[in-house]
């Protein structure tokens, strides 16, 4: 080899060694928080457009290729335009708060004025772009959040068939599990839930009406709060029911959902289970301490959902039981709640009000179709891309039934309220108790589109049904799936329960970060 190669050689290794020392460190957002954002973005080490970038290309990295979760329907085509706008107020001195530059991510049933469908993951509403924001998503606007893309979901919010596989929808095909890609990540809000969990975004939205926050959370290692019916407006949310839907925040940890539901409790006088709710609302999110289990009092519930034990889940219950108590809390073991007829009465109101509910929102939103019995005539119209795996059994019992003047209807929506709330209410009082514990989950299960879900334990129902607080924390693991632990309160009880959650999950640290390109295998 010739000097003048050899020198050619050794500047070219210079100036490679020279380049990888003055390149920029990438920034890292994996497990990031609201607060590690905003200390980036305050000290100009990185830019929201930047953040925003960086989510962009881990979606298309790992959500549409390689692991393939599939849990985002739709980016936003203006989320970079959002960005650059929220940088520019930065440079100029200007700040909207905590989520001023921070990614949120949509369950595909909420409205957004802008180019994204609003479309329940329903072919019928492929094409339905909503005439304005959803009352919340327009607070998130005014507080900053970057709306990054809506989230897949179980079709109609898993109501279309009981025979579904949670996480699957017509448009967006399957969600699959943050840990186990082969796995389900529950439903409705799966998407919501795997994209915070694998690092999609920072914070997402899901809806409930049993479940539906409380499950997938859980299931996919994160924390939900599911609030009170009447803490978050329901305006421009596609319905099941009334008497139970809520939107509430998904998020890696207690105090970035504390933040996020700060946001989301404004005050909407358009919706009347506002009425009810305290004159003054708390932060959610201030001086929340890892000593505010100390001298409380917890009730362990017994009386929990699923189709059976699962030894592996009480395990880890116990775990959890023994930490709280170390950590200063009286626990009272066991608390039983009579639910006899609960399940039965709810099913009936969910028929008459989805019903009811939805047809009102079509009417309202100008979608192409206009009403639920135009839903069932699309879905059958259109079977082979609509329903390949599973019917829409609960549409049609929806369509059976009659006003919400019914008799039938208005014993079923009393009987259920008062079994629900009656139960956690004397159980609190009777004990003295501030919460109630119980499992969030079992395992997930293998996606199957041929026997559907199988559920193994949950404990959602008492506070969905009641319309009380709930609020999911991660607990620990099952053969590296994980499992979550609710705080199941009264009424606007989200406060209290915010502070326990928090201590609990700073005294366990049971989060585990997923790698969905390594499935961890039983």
């Amino acid at each position: 080899m010739s000097l003048k190669v050899k020198a050619l050689l050794l500047s070219a290794l210079l100036f490679s060694a020279c380049a990888e020392k003055t390149e920029a460190p990438r920034f890292a957002i994996e497990e990031a928080t609201i607060a590690s954002l905003q200390r980036a973005l305050q000290d100009d080490s990185v830019s929201t457009r930047v953040i925003v970038e960086l989510y962009l290309e881990r979606i298309e990295a790992i959500d549409r290729n390689g692991p393939i979760l599939n849990s985002i329907i739709e980016v936003n085509p203006d989320a970079l335009a959002i960005a650059d706008e929220l940088d520019r107020e930065r440079a100029a001195g200007q700040s909207r708060g905590p989520l001023h530059g921070v990614p949120v991510v949509l369950k595909a049933n909420i409205d957004t004025g802008d180019q994204m469908a609003t479309s329940a993951g329903s072919l019928a509403l492929r094409d339905h772009r909503a005439p304005d924001d959803a009352f919340l998503v327009a607070r998130l606007r005014e507080a900053g959040a970057v709306i990054l893309a809506k989230a897949n979901l179980s079709e109609w919010a898993n109501f279309r068939s009981r025979d579904s596989s949670s996480g699957w929808s017509s448009i967006g095909g399957q969600t699959n599990n943050a840990y186990d890609p082969r796995r389900n990540p529950c439903g409705s809000s799966s998407g919501s839930a795997v994209a915070v969990s694998a690092n999609l975004t920072v914070l997402a939205i899901g809806t409930e009406t049993d479940g539906s926050i409380i499950c997938p959370s859980s299931i996919n290692g994160i924390v939900g709060i599911k609030p009170t019916l009447g803490l978050v407006s329901r305006d421009g949310i596609i319905p099941i029911a009334h008497s139970q839907d809520t939107a509430g925040p998904m998020a890696r940890t207690v105090k970035d959902a504390a933040l996020l539901l700060n946001v989301l409790v404004a005050h909407d006088d358009q919706d009347p289970a506002m009425s009810n709710r305290p004159d003054t609302l708390p932060d959610y999110a201030a001086d929340l301490r890892t000593d505010a289990l100390q001298g409380k009092r917890i009730g362990v519930l017994r009386t929990y959902g699923g189709s059976g034990r699962n030894a592996r889940v009480e395990e880890v219950f116990a775990q959890s039981i023994r930490l709280i108590e170390e950590n200063g809390a009286e626990i009272i073991d066991p608390v039983n709640i009579d639910t006899e007829g609960m399940g039965d009465a709810e099913y009936g109101v969910l028929l008459y009000e989805f019903k009811a509910d939805l047809n009102r929102y079509l009417a309202s939103a100008g979608a192409e179709v206009g009403s639920l019995a135009d839903v069932i005539e699309f879905n059958t119209q259109n079977a082979d891309a609509t329903m390949p795996f599973f019917g829409q059994d609960n549409l049609i019992a929806a369509q059976e039934k009659g006003p919400l003047t019914d008799a039938a209807y208005l014993q079923a929506l009393a009987d259920s309220k008062r079994i629900a709330q009656e139960g956690i209410d004397k159980a609190l009082s009777e004990f003295k108790l501030d919460a109630l514990i119980a499992p969030s989950n079992g395992p997930s299960w293998m996606t199957d589109h041929v026997l559907g879900d199988h559920f193994s334990v949950g404990s959602s129902s008492f506070a969905a049904v009641s319309g009380y607080a709930n609020v999911t924390v991660p607990a620990g693991n099952v053969f590296g799936l994980p499992i979550g632990l609710s705080f199941i309160g009264t009424a606007f009880s989200e406060r209290q329960l915010i502070e326990m959650a928090f201590a609990f999950e700073q005294a366990g640290k049971a989060r585990r970060v997923p790698d969905p390109t390594n499935p961890m295998r039983p």
